[in-house]
């Protein structure tokens, strides 16, 4: 199922995908460090965590590797973790916004709302032109890992 992107104000927007797994397969998807680097980011990247401290105030520094050999510094903080219901963090290396993850049960499912909120509508329209894509890929990436995952059981 495809996700569905969403302006809400200037400033952010929403993707969203319905994912054939529990709220807590979905939550453990994006909790456990060593789960969430095999999926994060859009098709062809990869990840290398120096730091995954999911506690409210804690830190999550990583290197997203593209494919043509770019590395991306990435810094956040998080800010609110309620399991298995929400994760909001700060992405504070470049562009700055605050991501609003959402795990919400539908008939034996899960919803995920993946929301954005920038500091400015400058730089909402300047990330939204690829994270429409960048966002459904990522989305298909923990399908996968989540079909994985419910293989090992």
């Amino acid at each position: 199922m495809s996700a569905q992107l969403e302006s809400v104000t200037e400033r952010e927007f929403t993707s969203s995908r319905l994912f054939d797994a529990s709220p807590q397969q979905v939550f453990e998807a994006w909790s456990d460090p060593d789960i969430l680097a095999r999926w994060w980011g859009p098709k062809g990247f990869t990840n290398t965590f120096q730091e995954f401290d999911l506690r409210p105030g804690g830190d999550w520094r990583f290197v997203m590797h593209g494919p043509d050999g770019t590395d991306y510094a990435n810094h956040s903080v998080f800010i609110e973790v309620l399991r298995p219901q929400r994760i909001v963090f700060d992405h504070l290396s470049g562009p700055k916004f605050r991501v609003i993850a959402t795990f919400k049960p539908q008939a034996g499912r899960t919803a995920l709302g993946f929301c954005m909120l920038f500091e400015s509508a400058e730089d909402c329209q300047q990330v939204k032109r690829y994270a429409a894509e960048a966002n459904e890929q990522n989305f298909d990436r923990l399908a996968e890992e989540l079909e994985k995952m419910q293989t090992r059981l």
